[in-house]
C-alpha cells in the first residue's frame, strides 16, 4: 500500500530515474512526471515531498522548461536538483547566469552551515558531481547558502521556513559522497516520510497486477537469455502458466554459444516448464545489416526485425492478446519517452508498438526497476545465481559492439574475443568485482607483424566498469597481467586480429556499450 509519495517532476536531466532511485533507496516510493503536470495533479496527488531534476537547457531562456511560482507556494517541501536549483532561485527571484568556469565532473564542496537539514550526519568537506554551465549568482529573498565550491558561490541554499532547498550538484549520483544520506535526509527529516516501503512483495504483487490485466489471454515474450527478458519470462510463467509462449529470436549478434546455452536452459528438458520456440534468422540479419555503419540506423534495423520476427511467430501461434518485454528503467530513461529526457537509446520499443502490429499492448514487468533490482526479483523468483548474475548484453546484441559494418566474419571474430575475455576474468577470479565487461571489434585496420608476415587487421577493445546502477559508471582497474594473457590469446587464437585496447572512458561522457 502507498502510504507515502514523493514525486520527481523531470526538467529532461538524465539523471531523472536515477533520482527516483535513490529516493526508494531511503524506503519511500516515488513517481516520476514530466514538468508538464498540471499544479491540480499535484495536489490531488498529495505528495510528501517534490523533487525538481537536472536538465541541459538554461532556465532564463524563453522557451526553456519551467513551472509556476505556486509549485513553491504549496506548502509542500521541494528540492531543486541542479538545473531545478537554479530554476528555483530564478522563479522566486534570485539571479542565474552563464559561468565563466563551467564545472564537470567531481568537485570538492564546502559545507558552510553544517546545521542544515540536508547536511545532517555528513562530513564538513566532501566531494561532488557537478554538471553545470551557469551558476546562481544571487539567491533568492529568504534564502540561505549552506555550502559552496571555489568555482560556484551556491553549491546549495535553503529557505527553512518555506521548506525550500536547492542544490547545484547531483547527490544523486554515486560519485557524490553521502549524495544518498543528503537525500535520505530530504525525504525522512525534511519531508517526514516515515520510510516503511518495501520492495519486498514485489514479485506478488506483479505477479496478482499481470493475471487481472491478462485474464485469459496469450502472451508472447521476447526471451534473450539475459538477466532483464529471463526474469520477465520466469515472472510471467509464474502468473499465467501456459498462456505463456516465449520466442527466443537467434539473430547470430549473440554471445559465443549462446543460442544453445538458452535453449538449454529455457527449451523442452530445461530448468523451465515454458512454452519455448527458437527462432534461427541469422543470414536475415546479416542480409539487413549488410553495408549499414551508423549505430543508430543497426539499433532501429535489428529493433524493427525483432518486431517483424514476432508478428510472424504471433501468426503461427495464433492471437496473442499481449506483448512481454524486459524493459527496465534506464532503457525508458535512454530512449526518451515518459519524461523529458534527450533519446541516446532507440532500439527499445518502450511505450508502444507500431500500428501494424497486432497486439492489445505491452507489458513491461520490470520497466520501473534497475538492473540490481531486477537481479534481487530474480532471487525471489527462485532463479539461480549464475542466471541472475550473468553478464548484462544489449538488445541489439554484437551489432552494436562491432563498430561499422556488421558481417558474419566480424561477428566471429568479437564472439572470440569476448569468450576469450570472459573466460580470463573468470580464471583470475575477479569476475564478481566488475560490474560489467565485454570485448568489442573496432573499425580500426593497422599493419602488425605476426611471424615473418606484415598484416593489416582489426583492433579489439576490452570494455570494463564498475557500476551499480548502469546510469553512470567507471573504468575498472583490470590488472596487468589478467589483461596482458587476454591480448596475448586474442591476438594468437582471433584470426583478423592484430591489436587489443582498454576502453578507459566513464559514463558520462562515454556509455557504457562500444558503439
Amino acid at each position: 500500500m502507498k502510504k507515502e509519495l514523493v514525486i520527481v517532476i523531470d526538467f529532461g536531466g538524465q539523471y531523472n530515474q536515477l533520482v527516483a532511485r535513490r529516493v526508494r533507496e531511503c524506503n519511500v516510493y516515488c513517481e516520476i512526471y514530466s514538468y508538464k503536470v498540471s499544479i491540480e495533479k499535484i495536489k490531488a496527488m498529495n505528495p510528501k515531498g517534490i523533487i525538481l531534476t537536472g536538465g541541459p537547457n538554461s532556465c532564463y531562456d524563453e522557451k526553456a522548461p519551467t513551472y509556476s511560482k505556486e509549485l513553491f507556494e504549496l506548502g509542500i517541501p521541494v528540492l531543486g536538483l541542479c538545473y531545478g536549483a537554479q530554476l528555483m532561485m530564478h522563479v522566486l527571484g534570485g539571479k542565474v547566469e552563464t559561468a565563466l568556469v563551467g564545472e564537470y565532473g567531481k568537485t570538492d564542496l564546502i559545507i558552510d552551515k553544517t546545521d542544515s537539514a540536508i547536511y545532517a550526519g555528513v562530513s564538513d568537506n566532501l566531494v561532488c558531481w557537478m554538471s553545470h554551465f551557469d551558476y546562481i549568482s544571487k539567491v533568492a529573498p529568504g534564502f540561505e547558502i549552506v555550502s559552496h565550491t571555489d568555482n560556484c558561490p551556491v553549491a546549495a541554499a535553503q529557505n527553512v521556513e518555506a521548506n525550500l532547498y536547492a542544490i547545484q550538484y547531483h547527490p544523486e549520483v554515486l560519485h557524490t559522497q553521502s549524495g544518498t544520506k543528503m537525500l535520505s535526509n530530504f525525504v525522512i527529516q525534511v519531508c517526514g516520510c516515515s520510510g516503511d516501503w518495501r520492495m519486498d512483495s514485489f514479485v506478488e504483487e506483479s505477479i496478482q497486477a499481470i493475471k487481472e490485466k491478462v485474464g485469459d489471454g496469450k502472451v508472447l515474450c521476447g526471451l534473450s537469455g539475459g538477466v532483464d527478458s529471463s526474469v520477465a519470462a520466469v515472472l510471467l510463467s509464474r502468473a499465467i502458466g501456459n498462456q505463456l509462449t516465449c520466442v527466443f529470436v537467434d539473430h547470430g549478434l549473440l554471445r559465443k554459444d549462446e543460442g544453445d546455452e538458452v535453449e538449454a536452459i529455457f527449451g523442452p528438458g530445461g530448468q523451465y516448464d515454458l512454452n519455448f520456440i527458437r527462432v534461427n534468422v541469422q543470414e536475415r540479419y546479416y542480409e539487413k545489416l549488410k553495408g549499414v555503419s551508423d549505430p543508430e540506423t543497426k539499433r532501429k534495423i535489428i529493433g524493427e526485425e525483432f518486431i517483424r520476427v514476432f508478428e510472424e511467430e504471433a501468426q503461427k501461434i495464433g492471437k496473442v492478446d499481449y506483448l512481454v518485454q524486459g524493459t527496465i528503467y534506464p532503457d525508458v530513461v535512454e530512449s526518451g519517452v515518459g519524461g523529458e529526457s534527450a533519446m541516446i537509446k532507440s532500439h527499445h520499443n518502450v511505450g508502444g508498438l507500431p500500428d501494424c502490429v497486432d497486439f492489445k499492448e505491452i507489458i513491461e514487468p520490470l520497466r520501473d526497476l534497475f538492473k540490481d533490482e531486477v537481479r534481487k526479483a530474480g532471487l525471489e523468483l527462485g532463479i539461480p545465481e549464475y542466471l541472475v548474475f550473468r553478464q548484462p548484453f544489449p538488445g541489439p546484441g554484437l551489432g552494436i559492439r562491432i563498430i561499422g559494418e556488421v558481417t558474419e566474419e566480424k561477428v566471429k571474430m568479437v564472439q572470440d574475443a569476448d569468450f576469450i575475455y570472459r573466460d580470463e576474468i573468470d580464471k583470475a577470479g575477479i569476475a564478481s568485482s566488475i560490474g560489467q565487461y565485454f570485448a568489442a571489434l573496432t573499425n580500426m585496420r593497422s599493419v602488425g607483424v605476426m611471424g615473418d608476415e606484415r598484416t593489416y587487421d582489426f583492433a579489439v577493445a576490452l570494455r570494463a566498469v564498475n557500476t551499480v546502477d548502469f546510469m553512470t559508471a567507471e573504468a575498472a582497474e583490470i590488472p596487468y597481467e589478467v589483461l596482458n594473457k587476454v591480448m596475448s590469446r586474442i591476438i594468437n587464437e582471433v584470426r583478423g586480429v592484430n591489436r587489443v585496447m582498454y576502453d578507459l572512458t566513464s559514463k558520462p561522457p562515454g556509455t557504457i556499450e562500444f558503439e
